[in-house]
């Protein structure tokens, strides 16, 4: 098979892995989660020589770089948009919340989001995109034992977290997962 044949079957194959895995760290946002996977497959297309066997964690891994260039331009875009003065919410398009909504499982979101960022993408990766620890060392560019550690000590601190944040929580998972 050529280059050029293997990039479409890794595209057809993929697609919607990836775009799933850019929209979920996107919270949906389509036109942007649509931007993102275009760069994604632009990458692959541009090193499609280089593409492995197994592409998806590597693709996963483009994704990650693809995400962090996105993520710094749109943070670039909101503040330029503060300064002009022309934020969502003057056009009317801020939607509150009442008081008392919490979204199902919001204490998980909450503990995920207080740490780090490479301890969230490897525990995503995990959990999300149902890498193995071989997958994982693709997608974050590493070995196995260290993608293997990384996880280990990820999850250890999510547990603290959700402990912190619930710690009723913590008595509903069953015995292994409290202690390891």
């Amino acid at each position: 098979m050529s280059n050029d044949e293997i990039f479409a079957a890794a595209y057809r194959e993929h697609y919607w892995a990836v775009s799933r895995y850019v929209a979920r760290r996107l919270d949906g946002r389509t036109s942007e989660v649509e931007e993102v996977v275009a760069d994604v497959f632009t990458v692959a297309w541009r090193r499609r020589a280089d593409l492995p066997a197994a592409p998806l964690p590597w693709l996963y891994g483009v994704a990650r770089n693809c995400l962090a260039n996105a993520v710094r331009g749109y943070g670039r875009r909101r503040r330029l948009l503060d300064r002009l003065g022309n934020d969502e919410t003057a056009h009317g398009r801020h939607v509150m919340d009442s008081p008392d909504t919490e979204r199902p499982g919001a204490w998980v979101h909450e503990a995920l989001a207080r740490l780090s960022p490479a301890d969230q993408e490897v525990l995503r990766l995990a959990a999300w995109e149902d890498l193995g620890v071989d997958e994982i060392a693709v997608a974050l560019d590493c070995g196995n034992r260290a993608a293997a550690m990384r996880l280990h000590r990820a999850r250890g601190r999510l547990r603290a977290e959700i402990d912190r944040l619930r710690p009723s929580a913590a008595e509903a998972l069953p015995e292994e997962d409290r202690h390891g």
